[in-house]
């Protein structure tokens, strides 16, 4: 049984901290132990580990003047803990876990993983972060992609690891999944016509998400209603079609008032977990093509350009003109594209057999994420 060492950036509510609290409680019954450390605060999913038994530490790391004291910090963690593996989470994560797995005594005996979250980066904005993980990249053992995009583009700028595996997101199907008879409460809390053709958004406000573009695409789509959902979207000003709800945690009920799913990411994204969770809860995706868009929404919805509001609003209006017969039904084939190329079981497996594990007492390693 293997002992593994998380480290991340931080423990909120973004896809990847969700993707690894997935994971750790999905592995929880076929290792001996885990460890989840963030290096600069803990965030809402710290909570959701400690409470399924999964300590975390928080290094407070909160400069780059306190870098080195964490890295010393998690590097006796590692010395304490004799993990087996250590697994770095994004950039930040990727840094620390391989200099103080460097730093710690027994390096020979345990594997460094890392694992790279995004596509196309701004270099103006990250390309210092990315030109550090490129010089250390072979460092670790194995570099897990969450999408071809990104393997694509950090091989493109440099990294030269030992092996570049990519494991796409695993979406649960049990969470995320269409329940019709929700769909006229949520409106009703919402205060949202039961007729109105709702493209709901979910993302920080962050210029990677690019909320500019989807607010001028809702704009020229002024019969249907938009939705956007995530941290600082109810403090930007809004076109009259358009509410906003700020972050939220009940994104799969929500997902039941809305009809559309939209990313309008202009760069940086790598496998959309907005974009897919919504496919699963039987919405018809709009996307525009960054990362693994195109291969996600495959032929269920549209893909198209980044940055252009005219296409994207064009792509809304053609799902939104679309009798509801055929919206629902194009929703559910969207559905049946994720259950058969981007379930939850098969991210979890896969990652179990990179790691080395195999399931115990012919339980699913999806048993506690499903509440089993």
């Amino acid at each position: 049984m293997r002992n593994i060492l998380h480290v991340i950036t931080g423990l909120g509510a973004g896809g990847a901290e969700t993707f690894l609290v997935q994971l750790a409680r999905a592995l929880q019954d076929h290792t001996a132990s885990q460890h989840v450390v963030a290096l600069k605060y803990r965030g809402s999913n710290a909570d959701i580990l400690e409470s399924a038994g999964i300590p975390v530490t928080d290094l407070g790391l909160t400069s780059a003047m306190k870098g080195p004291a964490a890295i010393a910090r998690l590097a006796g963690l590692i010395a304490r803990m004799r993990p087996d593996i250590v697994q770095g989470w994004m950039y930040h994560g990727n840094l620390a876990a391989a200099l103080a797995h460097r730093l710690a005594p027994g390096r020979d005996r345990r594997r460094l993983f890392w694992n790279i979250r995004a596509s196309n980066m701004d270099a103006g904005r990250y390309g210092s972060l990315v030109r550090w993980n490129a010089r250390l990249s072979s460092w670790p053992d194995v570099v897990i992609a969450n999408s071809e995009a990104g393997r694509d583009f950090h091989l493109d700028h440099g990294f030269r690891p030992l092996k570049f595996e990519v494991v796409p997101n695993g979406i649960d199907p049990e969470r995320f999944r269409p329940e019709p008879g929700a769909r006229a409460g949520v409106r009703s809390e919402l205060g949202i016509d039961g007729k109105k053709v709702v493209a709901i958004h979910i993302a920080r406000v962050d210029p990677m998400k690019d909320h500019v573009t989807f607010l001028e695409a809702m704009a020229r789509v002024p019969d249907a209603k938009g939705l956007l959902v995530g941290t600082g979207t109810d403090e930007i000003d809004l076109p009259e079609n358009v509410m906003a709800l700020g972050l939220r945690y009940d994104i799969a009920r929500l997902h039941q008032g809305a009809d559309i799913i939209v990313s309008s990411s202009a760069f940086g994204e790598g496998f959309s977990n907005a974009i897919a969770e919504g496919m699963a809860s039987g919405l018809v995706p709009v996307a525009t093509d960054v990362g693994d868009a195109a291969l996600i929404v495959g032929d269920t919805g549209q893909v198209v350009a980044p940055r252009d509001s005219g296409a994207l609003g064009r792509a809304i209006a053609r799902e939104a003109e679309r009798p509801a017969k055929e919206r629902r039904l194009r929703g559910l084939r969207a559905r049946q594209r994720i259950l058969d190329d981007f379930a939850l079981d098969r991210a979890m497996e896969t990652f179990a057999g990179l790691y080395g594990i195999t399931a115990r007492d012919d339980r699913r390693l999806t048993a506690r994420v499903h509440g089993q």
